[in-house]
């Protein structure tokens, strides 16, 4: 079912999502070349609480298997959900961040792909064609019309200029919980209900060198890309309401 949120609540998930940003803005200049990728998280931990927030993402999840950090940490041809680790960024890395905060009961959802030093330009095409596709995806987001156009702009851009789309993966709707309905696919696909005024959504493609074909690590998280090609996500937060859109996360491109 999905949850219309109220000015209220609009106005809580907008307090969340600009912490968020903020975060992120001071965040991306510290991911660099020869930084783990486990001292991230543990500085993600230490701003959030210093803000006032919680980890939306940590523990989140099955409870045998919950996410153990503060942050996803994705690098190369890791698409999403990557587990921070000892593991060190190297000069021409495409690393993908994405983090939620929990103010008050208020989550939002953000994600940037940083390239870590000088990145090939191959990289550099694949994360600026990414970054295209989720603002062309929001510009086809309008009470009334159907939630697939929001498909049909980033499957569309993305083939257009040769890459893959993960289909196993999506957007969603956030605000009151990290996943909420509906889903927001990258590909024309399944339920198709109307924006309506009061939705908030989490519009994140990922897409991918080569193959949109991922597959799942035994740590039971990290999604990688079936043929180990590298893999851009960006992400932002969405309200949808009677005459226009807003971008509850900050953009983020003047700080890369």
């Amino acid at each position: 079912m999905i949850r219309l949120k109220n000015e209220k609540q609009i106005e809580g998930i907008r307090k969340s999502c600009k912490m968020l940003s903020a975060m992120f803005r001071e965040l991306i200049p510290l991911v660099k070349p020869g930084v783990e990728t486990l001292e991230i998280d543990r500085w993600v931990r230490d701003w959030i609480k210093r803000a006032g927030g919680k980890p939306a993402f940590q523990g989140y999840g099955p409870a045998k298997n919950p996410f153990p950090a503060a942050i996803c940490i994705s690098v190369n041809e890791e698409v999403i959900h990557g587990i921070p680790s000892k593991r060190r960024i190297r000069e021409g890395d495409l690393v993908g961040l994405d983090c939620g905060i929990d103010l008050g009961g208020f989550i939002s959802d953000q994600a940037v792909s940083v390239e870590a030093g000088r990145v090939s330009k191959a990289v550099q095409d694949l994360n600026i064609t990414t970054r295209e596709c989720l603002y062309r995806g929001i510009a086809a987001v309008k009470a009334g019309d159907r939630l697939l156009q929001i498909a049909r702009a980033v499957e569309g851009h993305a083939l257009e200029r040769g890459y893959g789309v993960v289909h196993e993966f999506c957007g969603h709707g956030v605000g009151l919980e990290v996943h909420e309905d509906p889903q927001v696919p990258n590909y024309p696909h399944g339920p198709n209900p109307r924006m309506s005024n009061g939705m908030v959504i989490a519009i994140e493609p990922m897409i991918n060198l080569g193959t949109g074909d991922v597959e799942i690590l035994e740590d039971g998280w990290t999604v990688v890309s079936a043929d180990n090609q590298i893999s851009a996500h960006w992400e932002h937060t969405v309200a949808i309401f009677h005459d226009t859109t807003e971008i509850l996360t900050e953009p983020l491109e003047m700080y890369l």
